[in-house]
């Protein structure tokens, strides 16, 4: 427990750490540098700027994180059964796999424009638009993950008449599971970039359309204070899935780590 405390403090105290001290030299570069606030504002003005209009702030990472939950969930749960299709069917492993790693290096914002001419503008294409993004990442971790248990432990199981499905459960996805949080890592910090690029695309509110708004407006006060919101965003959703990581670890017996 003691270090299990120790741990968790120092998750805590080394980033906020890091954090103060790069506040600290940008509030330096604005004083010592007299850098005008039309180019970069001080940290106080980007604060000032969020509590002066909360309202505004809280409504459009409300609409951003309405973007990030639809469009990530259907992202994961479409990738992961993918996955297990790749990872249990060989002719569709070798049918679809090279398309998912060619498709996979594509820049996503270039279906961007494609989306627009089918779906037209709104959240419905934003939602889709972070469902493909985050899709990929999980479908090939999770494939890869899934074929990463010791033949012996699946040889068990079938002297036992042990069916698919409880080689699955009690095998195959145990040992898959640093891949499939780790695909659940990217495809959660990817949803959150993808809602922003849809935003600046295709969507006329969230923190992106904000952001947008503000370089249009030259204001870099109101462009910070977005993209510190955006950051507290990414940083909670990102901690959320460490935490389930911790939690499904500890209820199956594994070892805890970060």
């Amino acid at each position: 427990m003691t270090t299990r405390i120790r741990t968790l403090a120092g998750d805590v105290f080394f980033p906020t750490a890091a954090l103060a001290v790069a506040v600290l030299c940008w509030w330096a570069v604005t004083v010592v540098g007299d850098v005008p606030a039309f180019v970069l504002p001080a940290p106080g003005a980007v604060v000032a700027r969020l509590v002066g209009n909360p309202t505004l702030y809280v409504h459009n990472a409300w609409y951003t994180l309405e973007k990030v939950l639809y469009g990530g969930s259907v992202g994961i749960a479409a990738g992961f059964l993918l996955a297990v299709l790749v990872a249990y069917l060989p002719w569709f492993r070798t049918a679809i796999y090279p398309y998912l790693v060619a498709v996979r290096v594509l820049p996503k914002i270039a279906v961007a424009p494609l989306l627009l001419i089918y779906l037209g503008t709104g959240t419905e294409t934003a939602v889709v638009f972070v469902a493909l993004i985050t899709f990929f990442p999980l479908v090939l971790s999770t494939a890869a993950g899934l074929e990463r248990a010791p033949s012996a432990h699946r040889d068990l199981l079938r002297s036992v008449d042990a069916g698919p499905l409880e080689r699955i459960v009690y095998v195959d996805l145990p040992y898959a599971l640093p891949d499939v949080f780790a695909g659940l890592k990217q495809s959660v910090t990817l949803a959150v970039v993808g809602a922003v690029v849809a935003e600046w695309v295709i969507a006329d509110r969230g923190l992106g359309f904000l952001i947008q708004m503000g370089s249009e407006n030259v204001r870099p006060d109101v462009m910070l204070a977005a993209l510190a919101v955006l950051l507290a965003l990414g940083l909670a959703l990102y901690g959320a899935v460490v935490l389930v990581q911790r939690g499904v670890k500890r209820w199956l017996g594994l070892e805890v780590a970060g």
